[in-house]
């Protein structure tokens, strides 16, 4: 192994745990074996509850001026260690050295928004009648826990980290189990910034600690990031036990392409996010409904999508079972009548025979029944459906189960607002192939690509990470009593 089994990390250390069961960690790129990781149990998580919850009360009495002095030095410190981060999330996650650079790059960003919440956690006070005081103060949960997924290794549990923590709560995170190493290092970081002991801890393991944490009485909250599927299971899960909860869940995004869209702009920002990260994101475009005639812009796409080159920049999908997968789609889309203009299956890297790469594939004359068409691949590929009229491929936007992101390509701005106020997604783009929004602005789609209230980053995080209080106070008996006091 090219690194120790790994740890658990609770109150402050790493910890080994004893477990008869234990899931090697491959690199995507090339099928080195980098670590173990073991399989904690329902009784190792309890003891990073158990530390967090002995933490809470000090942390969350902190002020919060003081808590984000943290994580001006995690900043620091993100900045610092760039390039051993960025290692890190290349090899677990097999996304090229330069897409982790620009994870890290984003982790900075987010950490810069947490350092910012004392001016946007203020309250509000106002005298209501003549000498009572309404006042509102953000209170944290408590014990909080974070369930991330293997796509985004250090960006999505820093979705989280430092809005939780800022705000007062103390956290239990659960790596994916494919990609465990950079949120060890993230504790590190966060221990050598000057985080208290039990604020931050990590449980390895796998389905079992998920339930686990849907269930433990300790724990007052549950984000979760991942697929459609499970994201369901998690919420109802976690509610059933009167937590509340944010599970984030998978994605079809549709790129809604008309005649006029600026064809060398679009065919690039459409390569780009559909191949960016191997197309492992929930905002990656995943369907492409041309509107009339865009031949010309096709055309420009497979020129953008043939510089694409596995192992040089683009990188793996996560495992083979991940390739298969996405290679089986491609096939049955063949198969069913639809044209493969530009095909990645069989892709090899020469030196890399055990790397799991698909290069980037565009199919033509995709129906809407296709599973091509419907569901998420989770790789470089996309479909290209066709329609005559705006409306027909608003339709098919609209009739996708997901609602995490669509775009338009357009230069014509009424036709950009109308598609804008009709289709049912959370984040629009225009002239965007990645419409992620920005800090402070917050994450979240619609639809079954979320379940719950509020978003999991910016200003619509502070709404879930903590609770509201409201305090009365008079001070002026001498006023008497009214109906406002």
């Amino acid at each position: 192994m090219k690194y120790d089994q790994l740890q658990n990390f609770v109150n402050g250390s790493f910890t080994r745990i004893a477990s008869e069961r234990t899931i090697p960690v491959i690199s995507p790129i090339d099928g080195t074996l980098l670590t173990a990781l073991p399989c904690s149990t329902a009784a190792d998580l309890d003891l990073a509850v158990q530390a967090a919850k002995k933490a809470f009360p000090g942390w969350s009495r902190t002020p919060i001026k003081e808590r984000v002095q943290v994580f001006f030095r995690y900043k620091f410190l993100l900045e610092k260690n760039m390039d051993a981060l960025a290692g890190l999330i290349s090899a677990e996650n097999g996304k090229t050295y330069g897409e982790a650079v620009q994870e890290v790059e984003k982790c900075i960003e987010l950490t810069e928004f947490a350092t910012s919440l004392p001016q946007l956690v203020t309250g509000e006070v106002l005298e209501v009648s003549s000498g009572v005081e309404c006042r509102t103060t953000h209170v944290p949960v408590g014990v909080v826990a974070s369930i991330v997924p293997f796509n985004f290794p250090a960006m999505v549990p820093n979705w989280t980290i430092p809005n939780a923590l800022a705000l007062g709560n103390c956290m239990v995170i659960k790596p994916s189990e494919k990609v465990p190493l950079s949120v060890g290092l993230l504790a590190t970081l966060l221990k050598e910034a000057g985080l208290p002991d039990g604020v931050f801890n990590i449980v390895n393991g796998d389905s079992e600690i998920v339930n686990a944490i849907c269930d433990h009485p300790d724990i007052a909250a549950v984000s979760f990031v991942g697929s459609t599927k499970v994201a369901k299971l998690v919420y109802q899960r976690a509610t059933q036990s009167l937590k509340r909860c944010l599970a984030l869940g998978g994605a079809k995004n549709h790129l809604l392409v008309l005649p006029d869209a600026k064809p060398d702009m679009t065919a690039q920002n459409i390569a780009a996010s559909m191949s960016g990260c191997a197309g492992q994101r929930c905002m990656a475009a995943s369907a492409m409904v041309g509107v009339g005639d865009v031949e010309h812009i096709i055309a420009r796409l497979c020129e953008e999508a043939k510089k694409i080159i596995p192992g040089k920049n683009l990188g793996a999908v996560i495992n083979k079972d991940a390739k298969t997968r996405i290679e089986q789609y491609i096939t049955e889309a063949a198969e069913n009548g639809a044209r493969i203009l530009v095909d990645g299956r069989g892709a090899a890297v020469p030196g890399k025979e055990n790397g799991t790469y698909v290069g980037p594939t565009i199919i033509d004359y995709v129906t809407p029944d296709m599973s091509v068409a419907k569901e998420e691949i989770f790789g470089p590929v996309i479909s290209i459906l066709r329609t005559s009229t705006i409306d027909e491929a608003l339709d098919i936007e609209n009739a996708s189960p997901y609602g995490n992101a669509a775009s338009v390509f357009t230069q014509n701005g009424s036709m950009a607002r109308y598609v804008a106020e009709r289709a049912s997604a959370g984040m629009i783009g225009v002239n965007v192939g990645v419409p992620v929004p920005r800090e402070p602005f917050s994450f979240g789609g619609w639809n079954e690509s979320k379940f719950g209230v509020g978003d999991i980053t910016g200003k619509s995080s502070i709404e879930f990470w903590t609770k509201l209080k409201k305090s009365t106070t008079k001070w002026n008996p001498e006023e008497g009593v009214n109906w406002m006091s």
